[in-house]
């Protein structure tokens, strides 16, 4: 089967005896025994594993492990190292996750943050206790580009397993199991929910070896799962991942063109741009560039926050993947400590039309 294809039907498995074309939702969080295959809600439900084998259908996976949120996602694979190792990480990431590492297992393992765009600096980072490399890409909230592959060749050497944040390419556009990946991890809240209004995060392994294993422990044991109502919804969502997709990788094209031109913008970050540094290399792993859009106002911060006050149609509001447009000055989102320009403006493109988004944006920088 083809992406859209897979998307419609791997996440539907009908077992009730009247046939209907929708899976229902099972609330029971308790199962008979003996039935083989469920026990307790916690462990397992019948949404979950549907969600799960969807899942690690689109990102070519041997198995997915879901969670309540894409934290909780990321932080399974940090639980599941041995204590005293040491990780490799972007120094431009989703804070949240960048936070987990530095405040939730301060004292249990060592993290490096570097430019892992840039292949030198990896390098150099790598210790004899190196277990993990951490690839978002592309990043949060520069859409920097890691080459996954070079990245997979340096893990492979240290023995160290390879995650990648697959969050804002997708699979529509990106599998990095592909590139060398051994597991992807996503945050299901953005574009697998798509509508702003399910909160979840998973992971997709490229095999089920000892250590998949630990983060299935995790996963079972700590609890951090979700609700039957969640994945329901999660598995309805994505069967129009694929072309939710690519109204918003066109959408943002356009938007990142119209401000490459604009005076009042000084940068803009898109690896569809061909002045994008990454551009090559995102070029050569994804098929597609994604719906995310940053750039740099002229003016400072105050200037970036005048204009943002002004739009109509992009509301003001952290996340992104929904079907309406979102902006933000990320500095002011991540706090004192952040290494984001104060006069950057992250934007979640929409399906709105266009030309509505290119008049709000034009009339909001004057």
């Amino acid at each position: 089967m083809r992406f859209e294809t897979l998307s419609i039907h791997i996440g539907n498995q009908i077992t009730d005896s009247t046939r209907p074309v929708v899976q229902p939702i099972t609330l029971s969080t308790t199962f008979e025994h003996g039935n083989g295959k469920m026990l307790y809600s916690r462990a397992n439900n019948p949404n979950r594993q549907s969600l799960e084998e969807l899942l690690a259908a689109l990102e070519k996976g041997e198995d997915a492990a879901a969670f309540a949120s894409g934290n909780a996602a990321g932080t399974a694979v940090y639980q599941a190292l041995p204590p005293g190792s040491h990780i490799v990480a972007p120094d431009d990431m989703y804070h949240g996750l960048h936070n987990s590492m530095v405040q939730l297992f301060a004292g249990i393992h060592e993290v490096t943050f570097v430019d892992m765009s840039n292949l030198e600096e990896v390098k150099k980072a790598i210790r004899p206790n190196t277990r993990l490399f951490w690839v978002e890409s592309p990043s949060n909230p520069l859409l920097k580009i890691t080459d996954i592959r070079k990245i997979s060749e340096l893990a492979k050497a240290q023995g160290a397993i390879l995650a990648c944040d697959n969050t804002f390419a997708t699979p529509v556009f990106q599998n990095p199991i592909d590139l060398g990946a051994d597991i992807v991890m996503h945050s299901s809240t953005k574009y697998f929910g798509g509508h702003s209004d399910i909160l979840g995060g998973a992971l997709i392994t490229k095999v089920k070896d000892a250590f998949w294993e630990k983060i299935r422990i995790v996963q079972r044991v700590g609890g951090a799962v979700p609700a039957p109502m969640d994945c329901y919804l999660l598995c309805r969502s994505i069967r129009t991942l694929a072309y939710r997709m690519k109204g918003h990788v066109e959408h943002a094209t356009i938007l990142a063109e119209f401000l490459m031109n604009h005076p009042k913008v000084e940068k803009v970050f898109y690896p569809g741009l061909k002045s994008h540094p990454g551009h090559e290399i995102a070029a050569s792993q994804m098929t597609g560039f994604g719906g995310i859009v940053s750039f740099t106002v002229k003016g400072g911060a105050e200037a970036a926050d005048l204009m943002v006050s002004k739009l109509h149609y992009f509301a003001n509001a952290t996340s992104l993947g929904g079907v309406e447009s979102l902006i933000e000055r990320r500095a002011a989102v991540e706090g004192p400590n952040s290494k984001t320009p104060p006069n950057l403006l992250r934007v979640s493109v929409g399906l709105e039309h266009t030309d509505d988004l290119l008049e709000d944006l034009a009339q909001a920088l004057g």
